[in-house]
């Protein structure tokens, strides 16, 4: 019986290859009822895949997260249909597809299918062993001593000891989870590789730009170029760092430390400045801030809070996330929130990214609902994370007294430019530690962890230290082959304040505008990014909303000083 069923699947794939496969004339009607076909079954498969993701992240329950694996699974083995592949395929390679919409929509499902034709048996076992680092990282909390301490408590010390004992202590302890995670993650990479190369690509990483419509040397040419522009001012920068920190911490510069830098891995910026945004926001209620602003700029966020969660829990995700559940109004975040500064940032960024998917439009195809790329939903979540240190936002949506605004103004400028050097230069270190990751997996990859960090971070390696610190960011195994597209995010966020403050606002300096409680704002978002959704190729989307592709000009403009 089984070799009868082997053959009739044989069969029905020669049927369906030479049925589609350009043997026979396709018509954009028989392409709509596919689409019309594909869509009712995988919405309800997709939605139960992101309801059950969103319960794991918040309970850290062994049950939620082996729900979310079932999930995700029955994802890819929808997914996995070679005869669906095939019609795509087919349809895909006709000449008979002119309609743009149904262009748009069949690229997105040939990518969908594309990547997952691969052994189902090879699919569900990546899915399993991501699911299990993830809930490993999720559920983790770094242990000092006889301490157990949150991710927010870890920041905390970093961010505010001087005692050069306790934060290397709490340092390395933050970094424990790295060698705990790096034989797993390795085995998940080379289990990647070995899916890519069975659909024909030098490696995962290239695979999924590819299918995430990025071309490898285009990222690559524009990380270089981003390198050139940020080097010598960060370069400028990390020495008044320097100065400020051994002073802080009572050592010369050339004894500071990694854990002398406020943070586990550098990617934020040090207080340097004499001027504590904390401060400003002592009081504050982070989520009604929020709330108030969405709804000031003309896209209120207040159905989204209500179906969100967002503070801290026993093993709860520690970071935050922003989930549509089925493309039709059901969206949540996830924070753990705390008074100040970085979780007002934060709770603005995964808003941003909720109200771009809440506002998409009904009426467009499920397909097409949503945002155009991951590098447009980053780059409309930073460009509103960063107004949390915006001196008119500070004062018109915090009520921050003005006599209290003025003079810090030209501070916050100088934080938010620090805040994006910094940045960049991590990312550099993430996107070139990725891409060499899954080039050779059995490579030195604690050594070349920290000639990146003392290349584009320029922070020493602490002396003998050989361990796998690369494998504590959780974002390597979890989140593969995207890191990039935070600093992209961060060019599209200038471009969108440029844009906004030239053309719409028409201020003489649009860098400086004021984008607090202004509908013109939300306005602008709505019509020109929520509601073309995923109708255009992505940089054809950005070229729409701003004029012009996206391009590290404006970035460096706002932060570099050149062009």
């Amino acid at each position: 019986m089984k070799s009868i069923l082997m053959f009739s699947a044989g069969l029905i794939f020669i049927f369906a290859a030479w049925t589609f496969g350009g043997l026979e004339t396709v018509t954009e009607q028989q392409l709509t009822t596919f689409l019309k076909d594909y869509q009712v079954k995988v919405i309800p498969i997709s939605r139960e895949e992101n309801l059950s993701y969103f319960n794991a992240l918040v309970s850290g329950k062994d049950e939620d997260y082996a729900k979310s694996e079932k999930a995700t699974v029955a994802l890819d083995d929808f997914h996995a249909d070679t005869i669906a592949f095939a019609r795509a395929k087919a349809f895909r390679e006709s000449a008979q597809i002119t309609d743009p919409l149904l262009r748009r929509q069949l690229e997105l499902v040939y990518l969908a299918y594309l990547g997952r034709q691969v052994d189902p048996v090879m699919l569900a076992e990546m899915v399993r062993r991501q699911s299990d680092i993830e809930q490993r990282f999720n559920t983790y909390r770094t242990r000092v001593g006889g301490q157990v301490l949150t991710d927010n408590e870890v920041e905390s010390i970093l961010r505010s000891s001087t005692d050069s004992r306790e934060l290397e202590a709490v340092w390395k302890a933050s970094k424990e989870i790295g060698r705990q995670m790096a034989p797993d993650i390795i085995a998940l990479v080379k289990l990647r590789n070995q899916a890519a190369a069975k659909l024909g690509f030098a490696n995962y990483y290239e695979m999924q730009l590819i299918l995430a419509e990025q071309e490898p040397a285009e990222i690559a040419a524009l990380f270089d170029q981003l390198d050139s522009l940020t080097r010598d001012a960060f370069a400028e920068l990390k020495g008044e760092i320097d100065s400020v920190l051994s002073l802080r911490h009572h050592v010369s510069t050339n004894e500071l430390q990694p854990w002398h830098y406020q943070n586990r891995f550098f990617q934020e910026a040090p207080d340097i400045y004499q001027a504590d945004l904390g401060s400003l926001y002592q009081g504050k209620d982070v989520v009604a801030l929020a709330r108030k602003y969405f709804a000031g700029i003309g896209i209120p966020a207040d159905n989204i809070i209500a179906h969100s969660d967002l503070y801290e829990k026993p093993g709860k995700y520690q970071h935050a996330q922003s989930i549509d559940i089925d493309r039709a109004g059901d969206v949540r975040i996830l924070c753990s929130v705390t008074p100040g500064y970085y979780w007002l940032n934060t709770m603005l960024h995964e808003l941003g990214h909720g109200v771009y998917d809440y506002y998409n439009d009904p009426r467009r195809p499920w397909l097409l609902r949503g945002a155009a790329h991951s590098v447009t939903t980053e780059g409309v979540a930073l460009f509103f994370g960063r107004l949390a240190g915006n001196p008119s936002w500070l004062e018109r949506v915090a009520g921050v007294p003005r006599a209290e605004v003025e003079p810090v103004a030209g501070i916050c400028r100088n934080m938010l430019r620090t805040e994006q050097l910094v940045f960049s230069r991590w990312v550099q270190v993430m996107v070139r530690f990725e891409r060499a990751l899954y080039e050779d997996p059995d490579q030195d990859l604690n050594g070349l962890w920290w000639d990146l960090v003392e290349k584009y971070q320029l922070l020493k390696r602490p002396k003998g230290r050989n361990e796998p610190d690369w494998a504590s960011k959780i974002h390597l195994a979890t989140s593969p082959v995207y890191y990039h597209n935070y600093l992209m995010g961060e060019l599209l966020a200038s471009q969108f304040a440029h844009t906004i403050g030239s053309q719409v606002l028409r201020v003489s300096d649009p860098y400086e505008a004021d984008f607090a409680l202004n509908p013109k704002v939300g306005k602008y978002f709505r019509d020109k990014v929520f509601t073309p959704g995923a109708v255009y190729f992505w940089n054809d989307m950005v070229e729409r909303a701003t004029g012009e592709k996206l391009t590290a000009k404006y970035y460096a403009d706002q932060f570099v000083g050149q062009k």
